[in-house]
């Protein structure tokens, strides 16, 4: 689960994105988002977010903005926040036995450190440039995330004699 501000940037790309990528790999996995704040429940994602994933041949699926629920913490292996102080916020919310499921986005981006910033704020260019850090770090999660698969699925090897 993908969580930032309000879920309508970063948290849906990041959604839509490992969903697209996961489906094209043949990779079966759950994803949701949502959001710290109450402020955008309800609403689409934003546009800009939209039209910078349609340019890349990705469409966003329907989508609503929500705020993310205790029932989350148990529901998902992975609560994942774009920035530090989502995470900080998260690790407030979430009961003491799932804290540990909480992570920093960007430890799934090969050479990025800190936060996803909020292209809410800028105007396309912010909006290029922020799916292009969370392409990279969608790479990486689902990378991970095969390879946990396969270590659990693995079958076991007979003792060697």
């Amino acid at each position: 689960m993908f969580i930032c501000t309000g879920n309508i940037c970063r948290s849906p790309t990041a959604h839509v994105l490992l969903m697209h990528k996961a489906r094209a790999a043949g990779f079966d996995v759950e994803v949701d988002s949502a959001a710290i704040s109450n402020e955008e429940c309800g609403n689409p994602p934003d546009p800009r977010s939209v039209a910078e994933a349609r340019r890349r041949g990705i469409e966003m699926h329907a989508h609503c903005a929500r705020q993310v629920r205790k029932s989350d913490f148990d529901r998902f292996e992975l609560i994942i926040g774009m920035t530090a102080q989502h995470c900080a916020a998260l690790r407030r919310l979430a009961p003491a036995s799932t804290a540990g499921k909480i992570h920093l986005f960007t430890e799934y981006a090969d050479g990025i450190e800190g936060d996803v910033p909020d292209p809410w704020y800028g105007g396309q260019k912010d909006f290029v440039e922020v799916f292009d850090l969370i392409d990279q770090g969608v790479d990486g999660l689902l990378a991970r995330l095969q390879a946990d698969a396969g270590a659990t699925s693995a079958p076991a090897r007979p003792p060697r004699r």
